[in-house]
């Protein structure tokens, strides 16, 4: 038998007179005992069923990215504990030519921590310490779970400005590789404004792995490039005061009621929020923990607002034809899940367990004045898609961001949806492709500039960028200048 440090050659079996193993993924030639073991000690899954598992997020939100991407697997998980392990499965992988994936908690929508080429997919959750505390920061590993996170900072009378709804399960170096906003962007506005994101470790994938640091707008070049330039460590994230938050529902007759008297509350800066969402009566009514809670019929309006200030919010509600159902600490009454649960996709999670043959769309408006553009767009559609809105402040301006349930019937007709909404002059970000560019959110080329310099094998999740297809032969500064 060869020495389990040595590369085997393409076609060399792994035992003498015997063929090699096949690959998990069907894609690899590699020898994965040899690798293991060269691999000195850093814990490693090998089970096919747990390195398949290991293989997905929640990319079956879309009909399309599950036809696509169900079938991709990697071939053998690492979970490095340290910086040491980290940079030894990434020497070792430059090494030997192996594709390499870096994964979260995945709750990512889009793919993001499938390994399209197989290979090795780095599991980050072992590198989850909580490195330091400061008065208006945390540094901590990125694979600490977000609710750990924001756990610890409440004992220091902080929170992170932005989190996810799935803060329970993600990882804080998941969301900012892969998210862009979420709880806390209708006062804070998306993860790449005010400073959010302070500073980024981050390693080369190289047979020497390098550890650079990007700091302010630098880290924006590595922010939401779902890991395809260079694997995030450790992060520094600015934090804010620890406000006491009010979990409320309420209810209105209509939804452009809702939608509009959300959208007023956003716009008045007397009204401090975390979280401001509307919902349509027809989803409500397909969520369960919703049952008992809100009439039947009846469009909701949920946030998360300021204590002291519930009473405003409440006569602001009536005075808009409302009605508060309830008012109460989400995280500590246990009749209801906090409406963080109602929130983002969490929003589309909760209908897709009663109707799996369901999807969702991502749009958003800017123009929330314009009455006629809701009500049109319900008569338009009828019960075939289903309004969902989350307001948030984009480049400082309230916009909603909607995240309709869609009744799926064939692709054709999605994209004959998304059309329809463009031409209202509402803007798409494709959730239902599984590349980079499909969402619109990197306007130039530098976080691919940067995919030249720390990835110069292209083994860091290099499928998911149809743009670096066409870039990858030209130097990082001819990239840089697209």
């Amino acid at each position: 038998m060869p020495k389990a440090s040595r590369k085997l050659e393409a076609g060399e079996p792994l035992f003498a007179g015997s063929p090699r193993p096949a690959s998990i993924s069907g894609k690899s030639t590699v020898d994965w005992t040899g690798f293991r073991e060269a691999l000195g000690g850093v814990e490693t899954l090998t089970d096919p069923s747990r390195v398949k598992k290991r293989s997905r997020d929640f990319f079956w939100y879309s009909p399309i990215l599950n036809r696509e991407l169900a079938g991709c697997f990697g071939d053998l998980v690492v979970l490095p504990k340290s910086e040491d392990e980290l940079a030894r499965c990434l020497a070792l992988a430059a090494d030997w030519r192996v594709p390499v994936t870096i994964r979260g908690g995945g709750t990512g929508n889009y793919g993001q921590a499938v390994p399209v080429d197989g290979g090795l997919i780095v599991d980050m959750t072992r590198m989850n310490a909580i490195l330091e505390v400061g008065p208006d920061f945390i540094r901590v590993q990125a694979g600490a779970r977000i609710a750990t996170v924001n756990r610890v900072l409440s004992e220091h009378g902080r929170e992170l400005p932005i989190y996810p709804s799935t803060e329970e399960i993600a990882t804080i170096g998941g969301f900012i590789a892969g998210g862009s906003g979420g709880i806390g962007s209708i006062r804070e506005g998306m993860l790449r404004d005010q400073g959010n994101i302070l500073a980024l470790s981050v390693y080369s994938v190289e047979k020497a792995p390098r550890r650079l640091i990007f700091v302010g707008e630098e880290a924006n070049a590595i922010h939401h490039a779902w890991g395809i330039n260079g694997v995030i460590a450790d992060l520094t994230l600015r934090t804010v005061p620890k406000r006491d938050w009010v979990d409320v529902l309420a209810n209105f007759p209509d939804y452009p009621q809702a939608f509009f008297t959300a959208a007023a509350l956003g716009a008045l800066p007397r009204f401090d929020l975390k979280l401001l969402t509307t919902i349509d009566s027809r989803i409500v009514a397909m969520i369960r923990h919703l049952e008992g809670h809100v009439p039947a019929g009846r469009d909701l309006l949920s946030a998360m607002v300021a204590r002291e200030q519930l009473a405003d919010f409440e006569v602001f509600i009536m005075a808009r034809g409302g009605k508060l159902n309830s008012a109460r600490d989400g995280r500590t009454d246990g009749s209801l899940p906090p409406v963080s649960e109602f929130s983002f996709n969490h929003t589309t999670l909760q209908v897709l367990k009663a109707d799996r043959s369901v999807t969702y769309l991502q749009i958003t408006l800017s123009d929330l004045e314009s009455a006629a553009l809701i009500a049109d767009l319900r008569v338009t559609f009828g019960d075939e898609v289903l309004m969902h809105h989350e307001f948030a402040l984009l480049e400082g301006r309230l916009v909603a961001f909607d995240l309709p349930v869609v009744r799926f019937t064939s692709e054709a007709r999605l994209y004959e949806i998304m059309d329809i909404y463009r031409a209202h002059g509402c803007l798409i970000s494709d959730p239902h492709r599984w590349t980079i560019e499909s969402g619109g959110i990197k306007p130039d080329y530098r976080h691919l500039a940067w995919k030249k310099r720390l990835d110069p094998h292209d083994l860091l999740n290099s499928a998911k960028s149809r743009s670096w297809q066409e870039v990858k032969h030209l130097s990082p500064e001819d990239i840089g200048q697209l």
